[in-house]
This record gives C-alpha cells, structure tokens and sequence, in this order.
C-alpha cells in the first residue's frame, strides 16, 4: 500500500494546510515511532503538537523530506501546543527549546497547555542554567532558548492570521487538566485528539472536519490484555469500535490514527499496523488511514 507521503508528496510552498506526523508512538520506546508529535503547517508557518522523544530529529527528518518551513533543527517553530502532560508527550520538551536555540533561533518559543507547564518550564530552564551560560557566553542568542508558556482553559487559546486555535477537555485517566485541539485554517479545519477515551465534547468541535487525528487501541489487543489493563484501556484511551462510532458521527474528510495503545500486551509482539484499521472499516466506510512518522496529509 502507498504510504501517505507517496499519495500527497513532500509539502510545497502553495499556502495550503498540510498535517506532519513527526511522532506516532506510545510510552512504548519502538524505533520506528517516535513519541508524539505533530506539526501543522499553514502558509509556510509550523504549529506544534506535543514534543514526544525524539521530537527535533524527526522534525529534521521531515524538513529533509521536503517540509521547509518547520526550519532545519526546528529553528523556525514558534508556536507549540500540548495536550497533556503525560511523560511520553514531553520528554522531548527540553529538546525543543534547546536544539533550535543552539541551531540558530533567535527569539523565545510560545508554549500553550494545560496548569503545571509553567513550573515544568522553569524546572528544565533551571536544570539547564549551566548549558545556558556558557552557550550564550558563547556567541548563542540571549532570547532563542526563552519559552512565554501560557496555561490554557476551555475555548479559543490563539489566534493569528494563518490559524484559529480552539482547546476542549479530554478526559484521560485522572489527569484533570488533558485537552484536544481543533486548528481552523483558511482552507482546512483539523482536529488532534491528544490521549482521550470518547466524549461528547469531541463529536461537537469535530463535525464535518478535513482532518480528524485521533488514538485508538485494537479490539484484538484488548481482549488479550489481563483484566487490569483492560479497565486502563477503558479509563484512558478509545477502542477501534468507539472511533467507529465517532467517525460515523463526525464524518471527517479523513481519519488518521496515531498513538495505538498496546497497555498490557506483549510490548516484544505488536500486532501489524492495519489491524486496528480492518476493525474499524468493520462499522466506519469513510476514509481512514493508519498515521507513521514522517506522513504527510
């Protein structure tokens, strides 16, 4: 089958939206999927989703690849957006406000999430001090590694000329403060799920979307997890059979998954990609894909 990058090509310079999957995976270290992260390019301009492991070296991979505008190292990333605060969605938090910095940007990072990512900023920002004094005796702009992070509530949280930006609860596990966004450009309206199990919430600000990117487990996995693990699943994520049931609701112009949870499997025997694709055409005919690093839609 042809992956999305063969189907859609590298992102030129049209001005048209485009959605980088830089990090499809799970709290699972699997080298081929990196922690998530996804980047939505509008006018030349990069909007990020969560900084996952690994989160600049896919970045750059993508930039190879012929995404320009996130800027070689990220350099060119401003704005960035978190749905959680979640280990596998920010280890690469430090990631992205110091390689940009050292690869040449010069002006501080905008970061909007939920209550506590203004501490963990400062907190990395401190346990970095040293690596900071010495870069910017060196040569390294004053401002590039600086972070303006602005803990987000309900409703539209930016806003610019390429892109209104409008948050809503998710509700994963016990965290009270996890959210999904929905990104309305000029010619694209997308919706990125974060971690979530089903709400109405999510139906409402996704109807008639271009592009819905959400998480999903398989059925097959379920039922072979222990009983434990399953009641995670049920408390923290969406099974194939619910975003069926979402999809058919929402109709989106193309679902894309990511983030397939595997809690209480074989982490040494993942079942193959289209699994959780199959179980889903079972009950959804609209058009769904299975999201990887580096696939462009």
């Amino acid at each position: 089958m042809p992956t999305a990058q063969q189907n859609h090509g590298p992102l030129g310079a049209n001005g048209s939206t485009r959605v980088v999957m830089l990090g499809t995976g799970t709290p699972r270290p699997d080298p081929d999927r990196s922690g998530p992260a996804t980047a939505i390019v509008v006018n030349d301009t990069p909007y990020l989703i969560d900084f996952g492991p690994g989160v600049i070296r896919r970045v750059t991979a993508a930039y190879e690849k012929g995404v320009t505008a996130l800027g070689y190292g990220g350099v060119n990333i401003k704005t960035a957006f978190l749905t959680h605060l979640h280990s596998d969605h920010t280890v690469g938090y430090p990631d992205l406000i110091f390689s940009p910095w050292v690869m040449g940007r010069k002006e501080p990072i905008e970061v909007y999430g939920p209550k506590g990512i203004k501490a963990m900023t400062e907190h990395v920002l401190q346990a970095w001090e040293i690596d900071i004094d010495v870069r910017t005796i060196n040569q390294h702009s004053a401002n590039g590694f600086k972070v303006n992070a602005h803990e987000i509530a309900p409703g539209v949280i930016y806003r610019d000329h390429n892109v209104a930006v409008t948050a809503f609860p998710a509700r994963h596990e016990a965290l009270a403060d996890a959210f999904s966004f929905r990104f309305d450009t000029p010619d694209r309206a997308i919706v990125i799920s974060g971690d979530t199990t089903p709400t109405p919430v999510l139906i409402e600000h996704s109807r008639g979307c271009d592009v819905l990117v959400h998480e999903a487990y398989s059925m097959a996995s379920f039922h072979r997890a222990p009983p434990r693990w399953q009641d995670y699943r049920r408390s923290a994520h969406t099974s194939s059979t619910e975003l069926a049931e979402i999809a058919n609701a929402v109709r989106p112009g193309l679902l894309v998954l990511y983030h397939r949870s595997n809690a209480g499997g074989d982490p040494a025997n993942l079942e193959r990609d289209e699994v959780v694709v199959e179980e889903i055409r079972q009950a959804y005919k609209g058009k769904v894909v299975q999201g990887h690093d580096l696939d462009i839609f």
